[in-house]
């Protein structure tokens, strides 16, 4: 059974950064709002070691070179 739930008076600018999180992560407002909740539900335990890796890679960065890379392009171009 599924339940409704509701939050009232929720301020403007926590509404815009939501839906921005939701665009992020090419979910609906609503999908977004779940998944904070399912993550805030589950989450009785430290993330594994993997779990890291596979969160981390999600965002995109495949490697220390690449970061290093990324400075040391920073630091050349000052």
């Amino acid at each position: 059974m599924s339940v409704n739930l509701s939050i009232k008076n929720a301020p403007d600018h926590i509404v815009e950064r939501l839906r921005k999180r939701a665009e992020r992560h090419h979910r609906s407002l609503q999908g977004e709002l779940m998944a904070i909740i399912e993550a805030a539900a589950t989450e009785d335990r430290p993330l594994t070691p993997a779990e890291v890796v596979a969160e981390v890679r999600k965002l995109g960065l495949n490697a220390p070179s690449e970061s290093a890379a990324m400075i040391r392009a920073d630091r050349d171009s000052r």
